[in-house]
């Protein structure tokens, strides 16, 4: 089976007052399409104008959304494969000269299949292993709703305490933490 990415484009079809939608996707080895269905028989006056003006223009920040609905596309497609890439934006809120603890909360736009681990190990420069140590010493809290939420992939509102009292590299895990990796 081929991979099919999104085109991008909507395609609409009207029945009198209903509307059909579906996101078009191409087949990233012969271009054949696969109709995503967004949904059918969906009566025009109960969308709102925002939506149905991004339908009408496959506007590109609407179609991304649709694009990541990690639930949209399960009930439709087979498989779903993931890209591990991801796009990591730093904003440090606050600094304060001795700190102790490093907060992390996670503002992520889509769905991504990414691991709290291997983000939390790029991004502070250090190990996965360490932060199992660090977690399972409870210097390390995930608030999530789930208590093994390093082996799992990342959400949008994710919050990551950490205690680094104890650690020497302190500095240079809020060094790693707040400047952007180099590409």
């Amino acid at each position: 089976m081929k991979p099919f990415r999104s085109s991008g484009k909507v395609r609409l079809n009207a029945n009198g007052r209903k509307l059909d939608a579906w996101l078009i996707y191409k087949c990233t080895d012969c271009d054949k399409t696969w109709n995503r269905t967004l949904f059918e028989r969906r009566n025009v006056r109960d969308l709102s104008q925002s939506t149905l003006a991004a339908l009408q223009d496959s506007d590109p920040d609407w179609v991304r959304l649709q694009e990541f609905d990690v639930d949209g596309l399960k009930r439709n497609a087979q498989r779903i494969d993931w890209s591990a890439d991801a796009v990591v934006r730093k904003e440090v809120i606050q600094r304060r000269s001795g700190w102790t603890m490093l907060e992390i909360e996670l503002a992520a736009e889509c769905a991504s299949s990414l691991r709290l681990d291997r983000l939390l190990a790029s991004e502070l420069a250090i190990s996965r292993r360490r932060l199992q140590t660090l977690h399972d010493e409870g210097k390390l809290k995930v608030h999530s709703g789930r208590d093994d939420a390093l082996r799992h992939s990342i959400k949008a509102g994710m919050r990551i305490v950490i205690d680094l009292s104890d650690d020497g590299d302190r500095d240079a895990i809020a060094e790693a933490a707040t400047n952007p990796q180099a590409e």
